[in-house]
Formats: C-alpha cells, sequence, structure tokens
C-alpha cells in the first residue's frame, strides 16, 4: 500500500526512538480508511472470540455497504458499527438493514462515523432521528523497529512481556483493578482475559514492578493495513506515575513494528489526560469521530 507523507517530526519522537525520523502520513482518507479498517476488525475479532468462550451470549457481526455492525452481547459496550460510509455509500435502505440488525437483537442502534465520511452522512443521520452521544480522537504516529528501544524505561525498574497462555487471568485482573473505577464494567471485564486469550490478532502485555503486575494493555494488529492498534492500557491506582504506560506503549509499539506495522492508533476522549499524553509520546489527532445514537424505532 502506497502512504503519503509529511515532513513533520514529533517532539514526542525523541522519548521513544530515540534519533531516528520517521515522516508523518497525511490524515487523508487513505489513513482514515486503514484506521477504521482496523478498528472494525479488532472489534469483528474480538466479538468472534465472545462467541467461541460464551456461545450463549449471542455475539455476531454483519457488514453492510462496508460497514461492520457488531453486538457483543447484551451488557458489553461493544454493540455498533464501525466504518460506516468510508468505503460504499450509505443510502435510507441500507440504515434499514442495519437498524433491523440491532432492534431484533433488543440493541440500541449506535453508529461511530469518521468525519470523512461526508456531511451527506450526517445529515441523513440527522433525518432519521439520530443524535451525536460521544466524541472520540482517533490518533496515530509513525512506528518502526527502532520504536521504543528498551524492555526497562526511566530507571524506574518497570519492566513489560508479553503474557503466557496460562496468564490470561493475571491479565484480567491487573485489568479489572485499573478500570475498576469506572461504573458498570466490572463484568465485562471479568470476561476479556478469557477472550483476548481465544483471539488470534490480540497480545496482551504486562507491566511489572519488583515483579509483581502493575499495568495492563493489548495490542491488535490488522493483516492487511499495517496499523497497530493500542487498546486497553491500565494501571493499578497505587502504582500510577511511575512510567508503566510508557513502557506498554513503547513495547507494543516495537511489537508492531516487528509484525510489519508502519502506524500506531489510539483512541482518546477529546482533551483528556489520555490523550495529552498520547500527543507527549508523538501521536497526532487524525480525526475526531463521531457516536451517533438512533432515539427513536
Amino acid at each position: 500500500m502506497q502512504t503519503r507523507h509529511s515532513d513533520y517530526t514529533s517532539p514526542g519522537d525523541a522519548s521513544l526512538s530515540g534519533p531516528t525520523v520517521t515522516p508523518y502520513p497525511f490524515a487523508d482518507g487513505d489513513l482514515a480508511r486503514r484506521l477504521e479498517r482496523t478498528e472494525a476488525n479488532a472489534a469483528a475479532r474480538f466479538v468472534e472470540a465472545r462467541a467461541r468462550v460464551f456461545p450463549q451470549s449471542g455475539a455476531g457481526w454483519m457488514e453492510f455497504a462496508g460497514a461492520f455492525a457488531l453486538y457483543d452481547g447484551v451488557d458489553s459496550p461493544v454493540r455498533q458499527t464501525f466504518g460506516l460510509g468510508m468505503f460504499d455509500p450509505v443510502t435510507p435502505g441500507v440504515l434499514d438493514e442495519i437498524e433491523r440488525y440491532f432492534t431484533a437483537r433488543g440493541a440500541p442502534v449506535l453508529h461511530e462515523v469518521c468525519p470523512l465520511a461526508g456531511v451527506a452522512l450526517a445529515a441523513l443521520l440527522h433525518e432519521r432521528g439520530y443524535l451525536p452521544v460521544e466524541f472520540t480522537s482517533v490518533m496515530y504516529r509513525p512506528i518502526h523497529v527502532d520504536t521504543g528501544h528498551t524492555q526497562t524505561h526511566g530507571g524506574s525498574g518497570v519492566t513489560v512481556r508479553v503474557i503466557g497462555p496460562a496468564e490470561a487471568d493475571v491479565w484480567a485482573q491487573t485489568s479489572a483493578g485499573g478500570w475498576g473505577e469506572m461504573p458498570g464494567a466490572s463484568g465485562f471485564l471479568r470476561d476479556i482475559g478469557a477472550i483476548n486469550a481465544a483471539r488470534e490478532d490480540a497480545v496482551c502485555f504486562l507491566a511489572e514492578l519488583g515483579g509483581e503486575p502493575i499495568a495492563a494493555a493489548a495490542l491488535c494488529v490488522s493483516p492487511g493495513e499495517g496499523v497497530a492498534q493500542m487498546a486497553g492500557a491500565c494501571t493499578l491506582p497505587g502504582a500510577r506515575r511511575r512510567g508503566a504506560q510508557l513502557a506498554l506503549l513503547a513495547a507494543r509499539m516495537r511489537h508492531g513494528a516487528a509484525r510489519g506495522c508502519d502506524v500506531a492508533m489510539i483512541g482518546a476522549e477529546p482533551g483528556s489526560a489520555s490523550q495529552r499524553n498520547a500527543e507527549r509520546h508523538g501521536f497526532r489527532v487524525a480525526y475526531t469521530r463521531v457516536k451517533w445514537q438512533l432515539t427513536h424505532a
């Protein structure tokens, strides 16, 4: 895949990649399609793994006009589309089909839409009774084999490693401890370890201090897109501000580069501490995605 680049060097590059300078791809339609397909593929692999591990969940997904409609079960936050309007035209008939897919499962109808899908799609959603309910900064940066060149960071003693097959529960417990402040997330988080262990596209990482896990994160790689998606990073409350997240970020980017990726992506709430931290380490905002929800059937 041919990639166009700009000639900007991020101030965040030095902290993760030393003196090597890698050009940034332009934040255009080509990049947006890569990022959106990566997001959709990762969500689809998660839903497929849920269906294998918890067949009673009814988890599944379908493709409509290039968009993936994902249903991960009644209590999961993964019940929406990705990629709407980015690959094929969206007509009222397409939206009818998607809406029937979700309503038949008793799920709300939600679409995460990239702004590069165009204003006509936003107008169509508004006409049908959709309202925006959430925004996500989709961020990216180039990566290469030298990105994050050390396993131990900042003299903090934090080390990072990929978990083994028997450590899914340890990873899930660490993740649940880090995300435990999120209301209503406990049930979903308890299942994540088993689900990720059943996935072929995801690699789970633990950050440790003194041999004890203090933070967790995952990496998803979409074949053919060359994009390493950073996901699920969290730190136990008592171990924050010790460099665990930087260590996890560097390790995942290095791993992604080794698997042939040239771009890393991450999602964050606009203006949040997560976005600021990502920007400090070389990530740029490619665009702000809008989540639309149907307010009436």
